[in-house]
């Protein structure tokens, strides 16, 4: 299937990594994610103004224990939602600082307009839903598998950890999302962990 492009212009300023700020890091022209069977291109650099793709699919389990299947169309049409993905559940730095941030600051969030609060990881949803259930993420975060990393690489947050044995996971990131469109993005370098805590979410609201 041949590539679609689309031109954009003029480039656009992306929010802050670590202590500068991204500009003129959009290419002039970058490919959209367009559907090809089972497969998705490759976003060279998700930007602020941009949708998600809709129909892309994440695993987590409900309240009472069964599994299920949400698009990312339905987890944020007609919402402003939070999305922070970590490259590993139970990980030092996700399990201390960055998921246990958003969980402390979700009662804030949601004050603030947010409607959900979902973490993403590429992990099976078993994974996901032990490690909320560990730092106390019931009923406060939404557990997203993403556990091919099919969102990741569609956006390209993709983290490519194979020389450590952990295969490809995403990126640090956190973003706001409000009708599936990105208004806030914070993309971290690798796994670092700078820009994206629930502060400074809370600091673009």
């Amino acid at each position: 299937m041949q590539q679609q492009i689309l031109a954009r212009a003029p480039m656009r300023a992306m929010p802050a990594l670590g202590n500068k700020t991204m500009t003129g890091q959009i290419v002039s022209q970058r490919m959209i994610v367009r559907r090809s069977g089972s497969r998705f291109m490759k976003i060279e650099a998700l930007a602020v103004g941009d949708k998600l793709p809709a129909d892309l699919k994440f695993n987590f389990f409900d309240a009472e224990g069964n599994m299920q299947e949400i698009t990312v169309g339905n987890l944020t049409k007609g919402k402003k939602v939070v999305l922070f993905a970590v490259p590993g559940a139970f990980t030092p730095t996700c399990s201390l600082k960055h998921l246990p941030g958003f969980i402390e600051k979700a009662d804030e969030l949601k004050s603030k307009g947010v409607d959900t609060i979902a973490c993403i990881s590429v992990n099976d949803a078993f994974v996901m839903d032990a490690w909320g259930k560990s730092v106390g993420a019931d009923g406060k975060i939404l557990m997203l598998a993403d556990g091919s990393a099919v969102f990741a690489k569609a956006i390209g947050a993709e983290l490519d950890l194979n020389d450590k044995g952990l295969g490809v996971r995403s990126r640090r990131y956190a973003m706001l999302v409000d009708d599936g469109a990105v208004k806030v993005l914070n993309l971290e370098e690798g796994g670092a962990f700078t820009v994206s805590s629930a502060d400074d979410i809370l600091s673009a609201l």
